[in-house]
C-alpha cells in the first residue's frame, strides 16, 4: 500500500489556545486535510482555523470549564485518549506535548509522534508547576498526589510509539533521557512569506506566548517595570491576572491577537523578549521573519533557532541578565539587517518541513510493510 493510498488520522493535545504546538498542527492538517483529528478539546472561537476539519473530541469537551480550563482535568487526559478508536487507521501521526501519544493503535497501525517535548509538568517542569500555578489549592494537592501515577503513565505511553520524531535537539535529549526512545530532529515550519519587514520601528519591545509560568513574563515585567521601556505582551492565560497587576503603565497587555495583528506587532517591534527555557520556540522565528531580532535566553531550543548573528543571549534568568541583554542591543542594534534576518528564517520554511516529514513518514511506511 502506497502512503497516498493509506488511511491516517491526526492526534493533537488539547486545542484550546494558539501557539506553538497549534500551527504545526495547522500545517499537519494542511499536508493531510482528509485524516480526522482526536483532541480531547477543541476550542472552535480560539481556533477557528480548524472550524473545517473532522474533529473528534473526547468526554472532556462536555465537562464544565473545559474548554477554557484544561488544566482542571489532566488527570482525566490519559483515559480520555485511551478512548479513542483508532482501529481502522493504518498510520497515526500524534502530535504531542501531553497526552495525545498515549492512544492505543492494533499491530498492523504505526504511530509517529510529533513530540514538543515529553509532559513537561511530569518530568523536568514538575515542581515548578506544582509550586507556580494559580489553580485551585486542592486540585494543586490531589494533582501532586497523582503525578507519580502520570508519570507511570507517561512512560508507559511511549512504549506505544514506534517511531518519534523531535522538533529540536533538547527535546531530543529529553526523549532519550525521559523515554529511552531515538528519534529524529524535524524543526517546526513557520510561512515565511505570511511577515514582512516595516519600514521603521515603533520603539516598543513585544513578548508573545501563553501566560502561564514556565513563560517567564513575570521575569520580563519586572525588568521593564524597571528600565521603564515600552512594552506589548501578546497572549491569555493562566497567570494574566496576576501579570496585570504587576505590571506599570508602559506594559500595555493586548490579549489574543489575529494573525495579522501579530505580524503588524513583530514588523514594528524594536526586538521580541524570549526570556524561557523553550523547546523549540517558534516566535523568534516568526520575529526574524518580520526583520527583527531576538533578546534571548541561551538555552533550550534558542540554541538550535538563534545565533549571535541575530540575537542577544543572556546567561540566567533573572532581571539583572535580562536587563543587560536590552542594553546591549540597544547599543548594538544598528548591526541587524532586517532583510539578514528575514533571510536566515527561511531556512524553517514551511515547505522545508513538510518535505523533511513526509520523507521521514514514507521511509518508515515502507518499511512498516516489509516488516509485517
Amino acid at each position: 500500500m502506497t502512503l497516498k493510498n493509506a488511511k491516517i488520522a491526526l492526534v493533537f493535545d488539547w486545542t484550546t489556545t494558539r501557539g506553538g504546538a497549534e500551527k504545526v498542527n495547522l500545517t499537519l492538517h494542511k499536508m493531510f486535510p482528509n485524516a480526522p483529528i482526536f483532541t480531547s478539546i477543541y476550542n472552535e472561537k480560539n481556533l477557528p482555523e480548524f472550524k473545517e476539519a473532522a474533529i473528534k473530541t473526547s468526554f472532556i469537551q462536555k465537562l464544565p470549564f473545559a474548554k477554557t480550563k484544561h488544566q482542571m482535568y489532566l488527570n482525566l487526559m490519559p483515559y480520555a485518549y485511551e478512548s479513542f478508536d483508532l482501529s481502522s487507521y493504518d498510520i497515526v501521526i500524534s502530535s504531542s506535548h501531553s497526552c495525545a501519544k498515549g492512544i492505543i493503535t492494533k499491530p498492523e497501525t504505526m504511530h509517529i509522534c510529533y513530540c514538543h517535548t515529553p509532559m513537561r509538568y511530569a518530568w523536568d517542569n514538575w515542581h515548578t508547576y506544582i509550586s507556580d500555578y494559580k489553580i485551585n489549592p486542592l486540585i494543586k494537592y490531589i494533582g501532586k498526589r497523582k503525578m507519580h501515577k502520570l508519570r507511570m503513565w507517561d512512560k508507559i505511553s511511549a512504549e506505544r510509539v514506534d517511531h518519534f520524531i523531535a522538533n529540536s535537539s533538547t527535546t531530543k535529549k529529553r526523549i532519550e533521557k525521559y523515554y529511552r526512545k531515538n528519534s529524529e530532529i524535524i524543526f517546526p515550519p513557520i510561512e515565511t512569506k505570511n511577515f514582512t519587514i516595516a519600514e521603521e520601528t515603533k520603539g516598543y519591545f513585544l513578548a508573545v506566548g501563553r501566560l502561564t509560568p514556565y513563560k517567564k513574563f513575570d521575569l520580563i515585567i519586572e525588568t521593564f517595570n524597571q528600565i521603564g521601556l515600552p512594552l506589548k505582551i501578546v497572549g491569555s492565560g493562566i497567570s494574566e491576572q496576576d501579570l496585570r497587576k504587576q505590571a506599570n503603565s508602559n506594559i500595555e497587555f493586548l490579549g489574543q491577537v489575529n494573525e495579522k495583528t501579530l505580524r503588524k506587532l513583530y514588523s514594528e517591534a524594536e526586538a521580541l523578549i524570549f526570556p524561557q527555557i523553550e523547546d523549540f520556540g517558534i516566535t523568534a522565528l516568526e520575529s526574524l521573519a518580520s526583520g527583527r531580532p531576538v533578546i534571548a535566553l541561551n538555552e533550550g531550543g534558542a540554541k538550535d533557532s538563534l545565533t549571535n548573528e541575530n540575537a542577544v543571549f543572556f546567561e540566567k534568568q533573572t532581571p539583572t541578565h535580562l536587563k543587560e541583554a536590552i542594553e546591549k542591543f540597544q547599543k548594538t542594534k544598528n548591526q541587524y539587517k532586517p532583510e539578514n534576518l528575514k533571510k536566515y528564517s527561511e531556512k524553517f520554511e514551511e515547505e522545508e518541513f513538510k518535505k523533511n516529514l513526509e520523507e521521514f513518514i514514507q521511509t518508515k511506511w515502507q518499511q512498516w510493510q516489509t516488516k509485517e
